[in-house]
C-alpha cells in the first residue's frame, strides 16, 4: 500500500514536480494526496491542480505574527488529507515545535548544500565564497534545528570553474531533482537510515555530478 504524502511548497514547486512524477509510477511506495502552500499565487499549486492533486492554502499573512494559530491551520489540512508523511519542497517558513513535534520522524525536507555545510540561505553563493570544490544537496529528516536533523541522502555536484551561483544552482537544482524522491522512497521502505553527524553521502544517481 502506497503511503499518503503532503508536499508544502512557497514557489513554482520543482521539487514537488519530481515527487509526482516518480509518483505516476505503480512501483513507487507513496502517493501525494495534498499539495499545500502558504503564498496564494505559487506556481507549483497550478501543477498540483494540473496533476488531480488536491491543493490548498494557508496564507500565513492572514494570521499576523500568530504563527500558532497559521500552523494550527496547516495541520488542519494536512490531518483532513490524511497525510502520513510531509515533505518541504521549497516551503518559505520556518516551522515551530508545534508542528515539527506533531510530525516528528515524519517530515523530510531538502536543503540546496551538503549538510552540515551551508545552513540556512545562499548556499550556492557562499559555497563560491568559501573555494567549495563540491556543492550538492541533502535530503534530511525536519527537527527543531533549522537543517540540522537526521540526513537521510546527499548527492554532490562539482563546483567548476568560472561557476557563478546560477549556473551553480542549476546543477544543485537538478541533482535535487533525481535525490528527494530516491531519497523519500528509501525512507518510507525502510533502508534509508539516518547519517552520522558531519558524514557526506555521494548518493550515486545517474547523472548527479553533470552540467544539466
Amino acid at each position: 500500500m502506497k503511503r499518503r504524502v503532503a508536499v508544502l511548497i512557497s514557489g513554482r514547486g520543482s521539487n514537488m514536480r519530481s515527487l509526482l512524477a516518480a509518483c505516476a509510477d505503480a512501483a513507487f511506495p507513496a502517493e501525494i494526496v495534498q499539495v499545500l502552500s502558504n503564498v496564494p499565487a505559487a506556481p507549483g499549486l497550478a501543477a498540483a491542480a494540473d496533476a488531480g492533486i488536491a491543493t490548498a492554502v494557508v496564507d500565513h499573512r492572514r494570521f499576523g505574527r500568530d504563527r500558532a494559530a497559521h500552523e494550527a491551520a496547516v495541520q488542519a489540512v494536512l490531518h483532513g488529507a490524511g497525510a502520513e508523511v510531509v515533505c518541504l519542497a521549497g516551503y518559505g517558513r520556518l516551522l515551530t515545535p508545534y508542528l515539527v513535534g506533531l510530525w516528528q520522524g515524519r517530515m523530510l525536507n531538502i536543503h540546496p548544500s551538503l549538510l552540515p555545510a551551508f545552513p540556512g540561505l545562499r548556499t550556492h553563493e557562499r559555497a563560491l565564497a568559501a573555494g567549495a570544490k563540491l556543492h550538492g544537496c541533502t535530503v534530511h529528516v525536519v527537527t527543531e534545528a533549522t537543517d540540522e536533523g537526521p540526513i537521510l541522502a546527499q548527492a554532490a555536484v562539482p563546483v567548476l570553474p568560472g561557476d557563478d551561483a546560477d549556473r551553480l544552482a542549476a546543477r544543485v537544482l537538478a541533482a535535487e531533482h533525481r535525490l528527494y524522491p530516491a531519497a523519500l522512497a528509501a525512507f518510507i521502505r525502510g533502508d534509508a537510515a539516518p547519517a552520522p553527524a558531519g558524514a557526506v553521502l555521494f548518493n550515486p544517481l545517474p547523472g548527479s555530478a553533470g552540467s544539466d
